[in-house]
């Protein structure tokens, strides 16, 4: 059995309930700073408390972007091409990079969760990425299709 199509399933819940989560904390976190009667460096708080709402709303949707990718992966259990390739791609940098400035910032348990989420990601990807070549089929007189004897793969030698 093959673990493709069960990591896809995992990273499509994982990615859907991140891009909840980012959303959901940058709007917490920009009601924090509109209820608050002070400024950062001179900022209009109401400046801040948009632009953080906006950044929730913009990497929820692309968290949420990179999921649907993932489902599509699942339901087809084919490898992304093109434009999802790169979207997963550009995720998994992107948890590598909140990773690395999680454990400074926010501490171990979050550097795991990114770094586990970044695992997943490129196990997606490498999963999908393995080409499966058939071998060719023997007939009973031990030719092969095109009528040309059928040999066994070479032994690998040791050094």
């Amino acid at each position: 059995m093959s673990v493709r199509r069960p990591v896809a399933w995992t990273v499509t819940v994982v990615l859907f309930l991140e891009a909840v989560g980012v959303a959901a904390l940058n709007w917490f976190l920009g009601i924090v700073v509109d209820r608050q009667d002070m400024s950062l460096a001179g900022l209009d708080p109401d400046a801040m408390s948009v632009s953080s709402k906006i950044g929730g709303v913009v990497f929820g949707l692309y968290f949420a972007l990179c999921g649907l990718v993932a489902l599509l992966v699942a339901l087809r259990d084919r490898a992304p091409a093109g434009l999802g390739r790169i979207l997963l791609i550009s995720a998994a940098v992107v948890h590598g990079l909140l990773g690395a400035f999680s454990w400074g910032l926010v501490g171990p348990g979050a550097f795991v969760f990114m770094i586990v989420v970044l695992g997943l990601i490129v196990l997606l990807l490498m999963t999908y990425d393995a080409r499966e070549r058939p071998a060719p089929e023997a007939r009973p007189d031990g030719k092969g299709d095109d009528g040309s004897p059928v040999s066994p793969p070479p032994a690998p030698t040791t050094p």
